[in-house]
């Protein structure tokens, strides 16, 4: 029976994680990846300075920006030497006078092949590898997006956007969930700085599950000592992200750009630079240099936590950790290309993956952009 017990893991996990209607931590984690390699190397830190594509994503109030033609992006990234594939796509659609801009966006991350080994152990106790099935776990999220001017107010023009999102994730034939939640942005726009701030899941974001196991798949369960799950319903508690980002003009073709932003939780403490049981704060920075508005190098750093330190042999001492992050892009007519090379560990232990995205303004003949 213990054997019994110690194959049935990957699956009784999955299955279970989202037994209980309560708000966790780390719910929906996908939709914290990033969107578009420029955000990935600079940190994340994008609330204030996105003005293309994936601010729907960012902070939809930078959608403002897309002005005259609609504007593609998309992105491709795997994770953990090929396991964990994600996606991600949006449309900029500008309407009428350029007066507001509406923004459609997908994302999806998947692992493939996930062994199912539930029914490894027969009912003998003899193993039968044969029995061994595979399955994908894939998370997705729709966004659509609503951008528009609302003030200016001397040199400062100040811009709102809402997203609303439907989420649906799925691990094999086992479990399902559908969810829906709701963003908020705004950004001010200086000509040397911009504010930013993005609410995200603002008024409570839920997925809710359900689950298809088979008669013999619940036997398991229960003579293994696993609960057998029912609907249940994952919430995810609203998170605040401001920031600011202030431009250096070096000269007339070399501007740099510096990026920082805080990320507050108001779901518990977490290991985060700031933490207490109300909120907890997380800094990211972000730096950008541009000539000619052509071609462009990135870097950023965030994720700062206290971890032990590795050489420490009394296995006490504490060190901060970081994860670091580069890129760069250049711009060939309406086409932008941007690479990232992140790590997604931290800078003692790194585990980097390369991020490539696309943007393509979609100029109408005619048209200059």
């Amino acid at each position: 029976m213990k054997r019994t017990r110690f194959y049935v893991t990957l699956v009784v996990l999955m299955v279970q994680q989202f037994s209980y209607a309560q708000f966790r931590k780390y719910s929906n984690e996908f939709l914290n990846i990033g969107a578009g390699a420029r955000g990935l190397a600079m940190a994340s830190a994008q609330v204030a300075s996105v003005s293309d594509g994936t601010a729907g994503y960012w902070n939809p109030a930078g959608l403002v920006n897309v002005k005259d033609a609609p504007q593609l992006n998309l992105m491709h990234a795997e994770y953990f030497a090929g396991i964990g594939k994600y996606d991600y796509g949006s449309l900029a659609i500008p309407l009428k006078d350029n007066k507001r801009v509406l923004g459609l966006s997908l994302l999806r991350f998947a692992v493939d092949d996930i062994p199912n080994t539930v029914f490894l152990v027969e009912a003998d106790g003899s193993i039968n590898f044969s029995n061994i099935k595979t399955f994908s776990s894939a998370d997705y999220a729709f966004l659509f997006s609503l951008a528009q001017p609302i003030k200016t107010t001397g040199k400062s023009k100040i811009s709102a956007g809402v997203n609303a999102k439907i989420i649906h994730r799925k691990a094999g034939d086992m479990a399902t969930a559908w969810g829906f939640g709701f963003d908020a942005g705004v950004q001010i726009v200086n000509n040397k700085w911009k504010i930013g701030i993005m609410a995200r899941d603002v008024t409570t974001t839920f997925n809710a599950w359900s689950y298809s196991l088979s008669e013999k798949m619940r036997e398991v369960f229960y003579y293994t000592g696993n609960d057998i799950p029912s609907k249940s319903t994952e919430l995810t508690a609203p998170k605040l992200i401001v920031g600011g980002d202030y431009i250096f003009r070096l000269n007339k073709n070399l501007n740099l750009m510096a990026e920082a932003n805080l990320d507050l939780t108001f779901d518990g403490r977490r290991n985060t630079v700031i933490s207490s049981s109300v909120v907890s704060v997380d800094p990211k920075l972000g730096l950008e240099a541009s000539w000619k508005n052509v071609f462009f190098v990135r870097g950023g750093i965030n994720n700062f936590q206290r971890a032990l330190d590795d050489n420490d042999i009394t296995n006490t001492k504490k060190v901060w950790i970081y994860q670091p992050a580069v890129g760069a892009g250049f711009r060939l007519s309406n086409v932008l290309i941007d690479y990232a090379f992140t790590n997604l560990a931290n800078q003692s232990n790194p585990l980097y993956t390369h991020v490539f995205s696309l943007r393509v303004d979609l100029v109408k003949k005619g048209n200059k952009k």
